[in-house]
């Protein structure tokens, strides 16, 4: 999985869309997580011309029959955060990042999905948005993958 989202996030490799959409879908059918909507995490990098998670997503709702979710935004530029390494200061920069529209969230179970889990920081910080002003119901999360640490 992670050549693949390699391939489609850095090489611009449109091949790689239909495996990755494929797994999920797979996964989610065996999963059989009640969910009422896909939310996908808004990007960071806005010059990007395809958006890997948002693409990924369609693909996926497509397959699946789950509604794709537009409710979230980033209302705060937050910078990249893969060079920050300190938890604290990554859920610092996330703080009031996130807009959700909750006539779309409200009593939802929601499956929030972004290509990479780091340290939790942004899913946990989404999350909360969803639950305190969506009022979803629920937050499920699935992460194509997950970044390796170093020892």
């Amino acid at each position: 999985m992670g050549d693949l989202l390699y391939r489609l996030k850095y090489r611009g490799d449109p091949t790689a869309l239909d495996p990755i959409a494929d797994t999920v879908a797979e996964f989610l059918e065996r999963w059989g997580a009640p969910v009422d909507a896909l939310v996908p995490v808004p990007p960071n990098n806005t010059a990007r011309q395809v958006q890997p998670v948002l693409e990924v997503a369609r693909a996926v709702c497509k397959r699946t029959g789950i509604p794709l979710c537009d409710c979230l935004r980033k209302v705060k530029e937050t910078g990249q955060l893969k060079d920050v390494f300190d938890l604290n200061k990554r859920a610092a920069l996330l703080r009031g990042a996130f807009a959700v529209d909750r006539n779309r969230t409200e009593g939802r179970r929601l499956l929030l999905f972004d290509d990479l889990f780091r340290s939790g920081a942004t899913a946990t910080t989404i999350t909360r948005t969803l639950l305190s002003d969506g009022h979803a119901a629920s937050v499920f999360l699935l992460t194509l993958t997950r970044t390796r640490r170093k020892s």
